[in-house]
């Protein structure tokens, strides 16, 4: 099974060019077992590092936790909240990233997995998919890692995505950063986390 790769470059971009840009693309997840369960990002929200209230590194905070966001570009931020959920997450440099919030399921899940979403948010694709600190600061474009993002498959052309803009969810404490329209999400897609767009 092939897998276009992103070139290195891909996430050394402005963050919020990088949350569209993200839209379409493949999660690909490699077993131990050696099964491969192939995802479509559908939905990303970009946080803007120091200047933005609702990023973990807003105000400059460098903790242990953070310390991932100011990483390579194309390496993974993950982080667990709410006691209960690993959130995964895009790292662009200089304390900011992009969140992954939903995934299309496309080869290696059941027709059941697909009806009851379980893709459809950054805590529930995280626990489906086994998504845990293990993959904090690994290389999320390298094609011989158990998780990657890739492009379309090899031999298929790239096709364009339409995109809907709109407020990140869930992050009410950051006022009025709460209300930027940094969530994008696959339009008509039936996976996105919530429809409010």
């Amino acid at each position: 099974m092939n897998f276009r790769p992103l070139p290195p470059t891909f996430a050394r971009k402005d963050t919020i060019e990088v949350a569209l840009a993200l839209i379409g693309k493949l999660l690909i997840l490699q077993a131990q077992d050696f099964s491969v369960r192939v995802s479509r990002i559908v939905e990303t929200e970009a946080y803007l590092g120091e200047e933005d209230p609702a990023c973990h590194t807003f105000g400059g905070r460098k903790t242990p936790r953070t310390q991932a966001m100011y990483g390579t570009p194309g390496t993974a931020y993950v982080y667990f909240i709410y006691g209960m959920y690993y959130c995964l997450n895009v790292v662009t440099g200089k304390g900011e990233a992009v969140l992954i919030r939903a995934l299309e399921p496309l080869e290696g899940f059941t027709e059941e997995q697909r009806r009851n979403k379980v893709l459809s948010g950054p805590g529930k694709l995280c626990r489906e998919l086994g998504i845990t600190k293990e993959l904090n600061q690994k290389n999320l474009f390298d094609p011989g890692a158990a998780v990657f993002i890739a492009a379309e498959r090899d031999g298929l052309e790239e096709h364009s995505h339409d995109v809907i803009h709109g407020e990140r969810v869930g992050i009410s404490s950051a006022g009025d950063a709460a209300h930027w329209p940094l969530r994008f999400g696959l339009k008509d897609s039936a996976f996105l986390s919530s429809p409010r767009f």
